[in-house]
C-alpha cells in the first residue's frame, strides 16, 4: 500500500533538516580553504603549484571510502588529531554530525578550488599590478580588485560543492555512520530505506534530493556563463 504523502514528507523532515545543516557548514569549510588554496594555486610563481594542485585534486578522484579511511586514521580516537581532541576537549568527530560536515567539506573543496583558480586567473594583472603601483598591499589588492573580479565563478563552484555535500555518502558513512537522528543524511536515508525495502519512502527522498541539486546546477551554469562574459 502506498505511503501517504505527508507521511513520507514527515519521513523525510529530519534528514532532510540534517542535511541542509552538514551541507552548509561543510560548504561553508571547503569555501574558505578553496578560495585560499585556489588564489595561492592561481600565482605563477609558486614552487610546485601542479603538485599541489594535482594533491588539492585528489579527493576529487579518489573514492570516497578510501577518504572516509584517511580521515578515520588522521581524526579517529587513536588518530593523531582525534586522540588530541579526545584528551584536551573530551570531544570526538567519529558518530557526529560535525564529523559528517569534515567529510563532507574535504569532497567537497577541489570544486571551490578549481572554480577559484580558473576565476582568479581569469583576472587581468594589469589591474591588479595598478593596484600594488598604488600602494595597495596583497592583503588588500586580493580583498579589494581580485575577489571582487572573480567573485561569480566562486559563487558557481560553491553551488557546485554545496550539492556535492548534500549527496556526499562514503566519506559521510565512514567517519560519522548512519545513526538517525544524529548522522543520517538523505543519502544515507535513500540507501536504509532501500535495504529496508520502503520503495516509496526510497523513491521520494531521491526525487527530493535530485530536485534540490538539479537546482543548484542550473544556478551554477547560469553564473559560470555569465563570469566569462
Amino acid at each position: 500500500m502506498p505511503i501517504p504523502l505527508l507521511e513520507l514528507f514527515a519521513h523525510a523532515a529530519v534528514p532532510l533538516k540534517l542535511t541542509l545543516k552538514v551541507a552548509l557548514t561543510a560548504t561553508t569549510g571547503a569555501c574558505l580553504m578553496g578560495i585560499g588554496a585556489g588564489y595561492a594555486l592561481s600565482r605563477r610563481g609558486l614552487p610546485g603549484r601542479e603538485l599541489l594542485d594535482s594533491l588539492c585534486t585528489l579527493p576529487l578522484v579518489l573514492p570516497p571510502t578510501v577518504i572516509g579511511y584517511y580521515l578515520l586514521v588522521v581524526f579517529g580516537r587513536r588518530g593523531v588529531v582525534g586522540k588530541w581532541l579526545e584528551e584536551t576537549f573530551d570531544a570526538s568527530l567519529v558518530f557526529t554530525w560535525q564529523g559528517a560536515a569534515l567529510a563532507a567539506s574535504v569532497v567537497a573543496f577541489p570544486l571551490v578550488c578549481k572554480a577559484a583558480r580558473t576565476a582568479f586567473e581569469g583576472v587581468d594583472e594589469r589591474l591588479e599590478n595598478a593596484a600594488r603601483t598604488l600602494g595597495a598591499g596583497e592583503a588588500r589588492v586580493f580583498l579589494r580588485v581580485s575577489l571582487p573580479l572573480a567573485w561569480r565563478g566562486i559563487v558557481a563552484g560553491t553551488m557546485l560543492a554545496l550539492a556535492r555535500a548534500m549527496g556526499e555518502f562514503g566519506a559521510t558513512l565512514m567517519l560519522a555512520g548512519n545513526l538517525p537522528g544524529r548522522t543520517q543524511t538523505l543519502s544515507l536515508a535513500v540507501y536504509e530505506a532501500v535495504q529496508a525495502g520502503r520503495d516509496d519512502e526510497a523513491a521520494f527522498l531521491v526525487g527530493l534530493t535530485s530536485l534540490v541539486c538539479v537546482t543548484l546546477l542550473l544556478s551554477s551554469g547560469k553564473l559560470l556563463v555569465r563570469s566569462r562574459t
